[in-house]
């Protein structure tokens, strides 16, 4: 997470792991650009990092990505939003969660919500099959 951006370094602490809230420092690097068809070396200064995006999970509804990482530092909070979350993502390979119940262990599974009194009065239709 960035919380101070300089004109030489960017500050922030990193989220997770264990190395949670801890302090860093990205500094400006030099990079060496040789291109063999050009008589000169192309030095350029800048930051080592990749844009990401960040969005709730309500408001990535009707999205489609092909990569999506979620964080959960507590189960999410009403009926169906986990699978909104998951669901935006084009494919498995590209899907990442990270669930961070407040424990000292890392965990591999979250609570889904539901609601069972929304299914209370829902009863669904027999079906009947004539084979035509």
């Amino acid at each position: 997470m960035i919380t101070n951006l300089g004109e030489h370094v960017i500050g922030g602490n990193i989220i997770g792991g264990s190395y949670d809230r801890t302090p860093i420092a990205i500094p400006r690097i030099v990079l060496n650009i040789i291109e063999h068809r050009w008589p000169f070396t192309l030095k350029r200064r800048q930051f080592p990092v990749r844009v990401c995006y960040q969005m709730t999970i309500n408001k990535i509804q009707g999205q489609s990505l092909d990569i999506v990482g979620v964080y959960l530092p507590k189960p999410v909070f009403s009926h169906g939003q986990l699978y909104v979350a998951v669901s935006r993502v084009r494919s498995t390979d590209g899907l990442h969660i990270l669930i961070d119940n407040d424990s000292e262990v890392p965990q591999s599974y979250t609570r889904n919500i539901v609601y069972h009194e929304t299914f209370a009065d829902v009863h669904t239709a027999p079906t009947s099959h004539t084979g035509k």
